[in-house]
């Protein structure tokens, strides 16, 4: 069984690659004026960003995956999640920056609710941000900023400004995320393509009968990403996200056999629903109008189009 660091704290990262304690909160860790360390498979109650050197091939583990790692490649990991590279002993000459907080740093600012909008951080295999040279400087760049700063004596507006900094640089880390989607074009819109002809085989198999209503992990495990990573190329193809278009889908196929003379019920117990009232929900949601709603404004404007006397 593989030997698990705990980084219950910055401290306990800090303890092991030999770096000094300079925040009760937070560390940044400079490979370069270290090496050489050993690596450590870690399970992490801390927020890490991990920005690669000039190593080629470290072969990084995260969760039962590895990571597609090359120089200027960024990892970030939240708590409660498993990532690095197993112990062998052996020491390593690695450069690159690391910098690991903990969540109590952000109470009481704007930080500790805004940083659950950074998806990145539920990121998995292969979806790491990879840099140009000027992004990653952009990126060195704030982190040495952050390090100044924790060599200062502490006063009572030093975790602001350490916030600030950690702010500036994940909404950096942001922009070079939605950069990557842009300039990825035609892998993400094979990724459109196989979500779009999963989600149609889903229901042309009938899948729904067993399986209930698809979610977007279900899709997500499909194609070997994160759910988190899957929406977000989506949403920047589409400007929806992957639930939206599942929801619009089976909502097409709910008016295709409300149309057919299904009730509302036989509908949603064929779509995969457990409850008819959740079905009508995401119809409401979708459409405006219930599904009885949707019937019956059918079953008008077919009769007013019979009763309609013809044009001359």
């Amino acid at each position: 069984m593989s030997k698990i660091l705990k980084i219950n704290r910055p401290s306990d990262y800090n303890a092991w690659v030999g770096n000094p304690d300079s925040h009760d909160l937070i560390s940044v860790v400079n490979y370069s004026e270290l090496s050489p360390v050993r690596y450590s498979l870690n399970h992490y109650d801390v927020y890490g960003l991990f920005l690669q050197g000039n190593e080629a091939d470290m072969d990084l583990v995260y969760g039962t995956g590895k990571y597609d790692y090359s120089e200027g490649t960024l990892i970030c990991v939240a708590p409660g999640q498993l990532g690095g590279k197993e112990d062998t002993g052996e020491l390593f000459n690695l450069t690159g920056w690391a910098v690991l907080f903990h969540p109590d740093l952000l109470q009481g600012t704007a930080l500790e609710n805004e940083i659950k909008s950074f998806s990145f951080f539920d990121y998995r295999i292969n979806e790491a941000l990879h840099m140009s040279e000027e992004e990653r400087d952009v990126i060195i760049s704030i982190i040495r900023q952050l390090e100044n700063e924790m060599k200062f004596p502490s006063d009572e507006m030093q975790n602001r400004i350490i916030v600030g900094f950690l702010n500036l640089l994940l909404r950096y880390a942001q922009r070079f995320y939605n950069r990557q989607f842009v300039t990825r074009t035609i892998v993400n819109n094979s990724i459109l393509s196989r979500f779009e002809s999963s989600l149609k085989h889903y229901f042309d198999s009938d899948s729904q009968t067993d399986g209930g209503v698809p979610t977007v992990q279900f899709f997500a495990d499909q194609l070997n990403m994160s759910a988190s990573y899957l929406s977000d190329v989506i949403k920047k193809i589409t400007g929806e996200t992957a639930g939206t278009l599942i929801r619009q889908y089976v909502v097409q196929l709910a008016k295709n056999r409300l149309s057919a003379g299904m009730n509302s019920s036989e509908v949603a117990y064929s779509l995969g629903y457990e409850y008819p009232q959740h079905f009508a929900r995401t119809f409401k949601k979708v459409t405006g109008i219930t599904p009885t709603q949707y019937v019956a404004d059918k079953s008008a404007s077919k009769k007013d189009h019979i009763l309609k006397p013809p044009q001359k």
